[in-house]
């Protein structure tokens, strides 16, 4: 019973991050329209104009909302920084899409289809600007590649921008290292979930040995050198502290909640689902040399540190994670979820993605991935990526976000990116709100573990 509470807090408190669904409100257009409808696919969509439309229409994609969750319309963040561009002008639009999950299929149609409506409602707008949170951020850059002749351009936040191959492979990296040093002998399923009923008991079970682990020295070396392979970094939360960089302790500490949250809900239950979309397993680790992988990784001074404190040897748990039996994937899978849901690395439209540096859900170097693979294609030009300084997945203000709107705009109406740096993105910040401080900073975040997007054809599986 108490697990049951524990996930459906989980699954709540998730699904309010990911997707912030905070239904649009009917008075915040003043005088302006508000319009609700439902598209022929199923999904629901909203739209508000304010009293003075600007021309300029947004459509937004909403983040991950879990399967078995109700589906609502969204067509804004938040209700604050819907309350703020209304009052600049702009048109705001947004689905609900047909199916909640991993459901692009559904979410790219659905906001064209949005669109389409908005249009036969209201007329063509002047400029037409897509944009998303989380995994919003995924649908947006999605259209973006494949549907730019729709679109003026393109505004991701703390957006799912490694795309679906690198994704699920990110996720299985560190279930793999608690379940082989923390449980080698437990039978726990990483892959292969037939059920949401088996991706619960998998989880729970896994859940429970890292709960334990996190009283020992040793468990907590072991369940750092797991948050380290995926970059969990060691302030992902506002409510945290926020440790110094030799205050590995307390890293570890922050590290531990993200990566709990991450066995609750993405490493099993959003599997199975996505697994079930593309009819098997779209992840694997063969031919991973962890040992490599953690060396790169930004945390491995921690690590380090944590397993000297432990009296444990680093080198023997990695050799062991290298000697494990591997998990292979289904290559049919691999080429549904890469078909669909990885990235060419050509917007064609200029982009805008903007990311918090202490993301422990959807790790900042999401933003590395992406731009290997704009950079591949020959679209670095059009790509321009900025960073708020700031613990959590998508914790901006309304007036940062606006700042990013602003800053594409610019580069819209000009031809040129000119706005982008942290000094003038603050401006424009405080600009739209100066109650509120502006925290861009600047920030190179550290590449991506395991990248995957179809501008790199060495990325392909083989099995």
């Amino acid at each position: 019973m108490k697990s049951r509470l524990r996930r459906r807090v989980c699954v709540a408190l998730v699904s309010l991050l990911l997707a912030a669904p905070l239904a649009p409100a009917a008075h915040a257009a003043g005088t302006g329209a508000h319009v609700e409808g439902t598209l022929p696919s199923g999904a629901t969509y909203v739209m508000d104009t304010p009293d003075s439309w600007n021309g300029t229409v947004l459509l937004y994609s909403h983040g991950y909302t879990p399967a078995g969750l109700p589906a609502s319309a969204r067509n804004a963040p938040d209700a604050a920084t819907e309350s703020l561009l209304l009052q600049e002008g702009y048109a705001l639009i947004g689905s609900s899409y047909a199916s909640n999950g991993w459901a692009v299929t559904d979410a790219v149609p659905d906001q064209l289809a949005t669109l389409d409506a908005f249009t036969s409602r209201f007329g063509r707008a002047g400029r037409t600007v897509a944009w998303g949170s989380s995994y919003g951020g995924l649908v947006t850059a999605m259209i973006a590649e494949r549907h730019p002749d729709r679109i003026s351009g393109s505004l991701s936040l703390c957006g799912l921008l490694q795309g679906g191959v690198a994704n699920w492979n990110n996720t299985l990296d560190p279930v793999f290292a608690l379940k082989t040093l923390l449980a080698p002998g437990a039978d726990i399923r990483l892959t292969g979930l037939e059920s949401q009923a088996e991706a619960v008991v998998a989880s729970d079970a896994l859940a429970a040995v890292v709960a334990g682990a996190q009283d020992s020295a040793s468990g907590r070396a072991r369940i750092a050198l797991a948050a380290a392979l995926q970059d969990i970094p060691g302030w992902n939360d506002p409510s945290q502290p926020r440790p110094e960089p030799s205050d590995h302790d307390t890293q570890q500490a922050n590290q531990y909640q993200a990566l709990m949250l991450q066995v609750r809900l993405p490493a099993f239950s959003w599997r199975q689902e996505a697994e079930s979309r593309v009819g098997g397993n779209m992840s694997w680790n063969t031919g991973v040399d962890y040992t490599a992988m953690l060396h790169r990784s930004p945390l491995h001074q921690e690590v380090g540190e944590l397993y000297r404190e432990a009296g444990l040897s680093l080198d023997r748990d990695l050799a062991v994670l290298n000697r494990a039996p591997r998990i292979a994937a289904d290559p049919r899978a691999v080429e549904a979820m890469a078909r669909t849901s990885s990235f060419t690395g050509r917007p064609a439209k200029p982009q805008l993605t903007v990311h918090t540096t202490g993301d422990g859900l959807i790790p900042v170097p999401a933003e590395s991935a992406y731009r290997r693979a704009v950079t591949a294609s020959g679209s670095a030009s059009l790509l321009r990526q900025a960073y708020v300084g700031n613990a959590g997945h998508c914790t901006f203000s309304s007036a940062e976000q606006v700042a990013a709107l602003h800053a594409l705009e610019a580069r819209l109406t000009t031809g040129r990116w000119q706005r982008t740096d942290p000094a003038a993105l603050n401006s424009l910040a405080e600009q739209a709100d100066s109650s509120v401080p502006a925290r861009y900073v600047d920030h190179r975040p550290a590449a991506f573990p395991r990248p995957y997007d179809l501008a790199h054809p060495g990325d392909r599986y083989r099995p």
